[in-house]
């Protein structure tokens, strides 16, 4: 595997612009984008166990197992925040009076 400059030409313009649509979007859309991002981040998650069992060597192997540790925790974070965030959204149930 080469990494040339053109890799980190594209990983540039990715981050740039990454950042410009998400400084984009309304607060209102914030739940939901993240709810599908963590779907995303799934199927990323697959990805790198796909790598991690791969009998490349041992470098790929502890690549692929941070890989999966990283995604897990970031897809784990992502729930549980979407979570708390809907949490805010939900009704108090109404005090009785007797």
């Amino acid at each position: 595997m080469h990494i040339t400059i053109a890799d980190f030409y594209i990983l540039a313009l990715a981050v740039f612009v990454g950042y410009e649509v998400i400084s984009k979007v309304p607060v209102i859309l914030h739940t939901p984008l993240m709810s599908g991002s963590n779907a995303i981040h799934g199927i990323v998650l697959v990805g790198a166990m796909l790598v991690a069992g791969k009998h490349g060597g041992r470098l790929d192997a502890v690549i692929g197992f941070i890989a999966v540790v990283l995604g897990t925790i970031n897809v784990v974070g992502g729930f549980l925040v979407t979570d708390r965030m809907l949490q805010m959204f939900k009704r108090k149930p109404a005090e009785k009076t007797s």
